[in-house]
């Protein structure tokens, strides 16, 4: 029942950008960058927190999860050393991810032969 759940709520959130990306305008680029702020946005409103509990990692892989991550960061940084937790709290909370994600990118890049297009 996880893995549907985890489905389902990912699958809503991908269907959320992909109406983003055939109904409007904006660019991938815009709506990439939406949805790490709606994270925010929904986990300072209090909203992420049940659908991170309810959908797993459907809710925490998605970018709107990064800033999810984001937003708890600052907000726990914030609760120890006060303001200067605004600045901190962010790449603090990210670290892992996102060297995780420079390091794989590298050795990726290494191993692959990228194919130029004609």
């Amino acid at each position: 029942m996880e893995l549907l759940r985890a489905f389902l709520v990912g699958g809503m959130i991908c269907v959320i950008g992909q109406l983003l990306l055939s109904l409007t305008k904006l660019t991938p680029a815009r709506i990439l960058v939406g949805f790490v702020i709606s994270g925010v946005i929904l986990t300072a409103l209090g909203f992420y927190e049940p659908l991170i509990e309810f959908g797993g990692a459907g809710a925490s892989v998605p970018l709107t999860g990064f800033g999810y991550t984001l937003a708890k960061g600052v907000e726990k940084a914030v609760a120890e050393k006060g303001w200067l937790g605004i600045f901190t709290g962010g790449f603090t909370a990210a670290a892992a991810g996102i060297a995780a994600a420079i390091f794989f990118g590298y050795l990726f890049a290494l191993l692959c032969r990228p194919k130029v297009r004609k």
